[in-house]
């Protein structure tokens, strides 16, 4: 069965037509031409597919197109400040996740970056409304330490094992150092 569906993505309104078992992955990448979301592994266990939607990150490998009528879908294409129609930085401008990433040489191969980037926003977000996660240790609002940030990251594999920066580089776009401390309040040593 077909269904007409509009999905504002990237900031761009576009109306498709699409199988209802067609998943959001396969709408942006073969039918739209955004190839920044990766089919890794097509289960939802690797997160190179990680979208958001309506702010909230999603696989979008386990979602399907239908059910994106009406959204608004971010990629990682989408996430800087000044971007064209088609995504592209206007004046080289980065998100700051992707700045941090850059700059912390947080990529290697560079497959997995882009659900890497996009789940950094999407982690900041909640950190940011003061969701908790699974280590979150008091009761008050979560703060981005190694421990949150690794927690919330977890679902995004990457192959090339570059964790450790990835981390650095989500607390750097969170204005936190690598010991934990605000930028701004670290002691000369």
């Amino acid at each position: 069965m077909q269904r007409e569906i509009t999905v504002r993505v990237d900031g761009t309104a576009r109306r498709l037509i699409v199988d209802t078992r067609t998943t959001l992955l396969d709408a942006l990448r073969e039918r739209l031409g955004i190839t920044s979301p990766k089919k890794g592994c097509d289960h939802g266990q690797c997160g190179a597919c990680t979208v958001l939607s309506g702010g909230r990150r999603v696989l979008a490998c386990l979602t399907l197109a239908v059910t994106q009528d009406g959204a608004e879908v971010v990629t990682a294409e989408g996430l800087a400040p000044d971007a064209d129609a088609a995504g592209q930085p206007i004046g080289g401008g980065l998100h700051p996740v992707q700045q941090a990433f850059v700059d912390c040489d947080a990529l290697q191969c560079g497959y997995c970056t882009p659900g890497q980037v996009v789940s950094a926003v999407g982690a900041l977000d909640e950190l940011a409304m003061g969701w908790p996660s699974a280590v979150t240790e008091s009761p008050g609002a979560p703060r981005p330490d190694r421990a949150e940030v690794a927690e919330r990251m977890s679902g995004n594999l990457c192959r090339c094992a570059a964790y450790v920066n990835i981390v650095t580089a989500v607390l750097q776009a969170a204005g936190v150092s690598p010991t934990g401390r605000t930028v701004g309040q670290e002691v000369a040593g």
